[in-house]
């Protein structure tokens, strides 16, 4: 007896919902979490929207950022390591949250090395010393000078506790034989907030977090870390210019996925963000962060956080420092 069209239609429905291009169709179409350890404002957000923006175009998938702001991204880590390894939860990062916080920090709840997976870096910055505008000081001997004639103490503000802005304040402090303290904030949009309302006299925190209102002349960069002068700021030395040593590594952005995820997925998303940042406009806005964009493999990226967490490993272990 011939089928009835209805059950024509849903036979076909039923072969279809369990071929393989219906199962890569119903994949794709699933959003992707792509996880920020800071607040929405922030330098680590606005690169992240960036990125999505263009990333669901690429991956066919709607691409959420979503923000676990606290403790410089411990939070965001720790819902890293709880999240399913299958390929929809990711976390864009800079170097604190995977490199440093697990050394500052006695029990951070996550152990990269372990609980993540490296999935590709696309860029590099620099840590920056900025004076707020209410300080008449352009330079880092003018900041000291500005220091000394009101009893030698300031408090600078750093966007997290435990973190290389707050060893920077350290070694400033040491070096000029001056009382710094650092003020650990929630984020650099925080921090930046108390630096544009002159409610602190300077910050230490990236390019990205600064450039904006260096630029509109309401904040001023006066030093960078790095072996050279930044691009995007060739009138501002390098912390090495001005004595100081061991600060010539670069830290990095990239993206981290729950380990176990599958290869196949973390190729997708690889191969996905090396298009998306080599997009004229997304290297363009990302340069005009103060960004130095260059995409990085797997394997290679997973070098670079493995070096650079062994050398700020030595800093920190040096500098007497007790994890919290």
């Amino acid at each position: 007896m011939p089928s009835s069209p209805s059950s024509t239609r849903r036979h076909l429905l039923a072969a279809l919902a369990l071929s393989p291009l219906a199962c890569a169709f119903a994949q794709s179409a699933s959003p992707i979490r792509l996880l920020v350890g800071f607040p929405p404002g922030g330098g680590s957000d606005a690169i992240a929207r960036t990125l999505a923006d263009k990333l669901k175009d690429v991956l066919g998938a709607p691409v959420v950022v979503e923000n676990r702001a606290g403790a410089g991204g411990q939070i965001a880590a720790q819902a890293l390591k709880a999240a399913p390894a299958d390929g929809r939860t990711f976390f864009l990062s800079h170097d604190h949250t995977v490199a440093i916080l697990p050394l500052v920090t006695r029990n951070p709840g996550f152990a990269p090395a372990t609980d993540f997976v490296p999935v590709a870096g696309f860029a590099t910055f620099a840590n920056a010393l900025a004076v707020s505008s209410g300080t008449p000081a352009r330079s880092v001997d003018e900041y000291v000078k500005a220091v000394r004639s009101t009893g030698g103490k300031d408090t600078i503000g750093v966007p997290a506790p435990g973190s290389i802005p707050e060893f920077l304040v350290d070694m400033i402090g040491r070096k000029y034989q001056l009382d710094l303290q650092a003020a650990p904030y929630r984020g650099s949009a925080p921090m930046m907030a108390d630096m544009l309302g002159n409610q602190i006299k300077a910050g230490i925190g990236s390019i990205p977090d600064f450039i904006e209102n260096h630029r509109a002349g309401k904040l001023r960069i006066v030093a960078v870390i790095g072996d050279k002068r930044q691009p995007l700021l060739p009138e501002v030395p390098t912390f090495a210019e001005l004595g100081f040593s061991n600060l010539d590594d670069l830290p990095y952005y990239g993206v981290f996925a729950p380990a176990g995820t599958p290869a196949a997925e973390l190729d997708r998303f690889g191969q996905a963000l090396q298009k998306v940042v080599a997009m004229p406009e997304v290297r363009e806005r990302l340069t005009a962060m103060g960004l130095n964009v260059g995409y990085q493999p797997q394997a290679a990226f997973a070098g670079t956080v493995r070096r650079y967490g062994q050398t700020w490993e030595r800093i920190i272990r040096s500098s007497g420092f007790e994890p919290k």
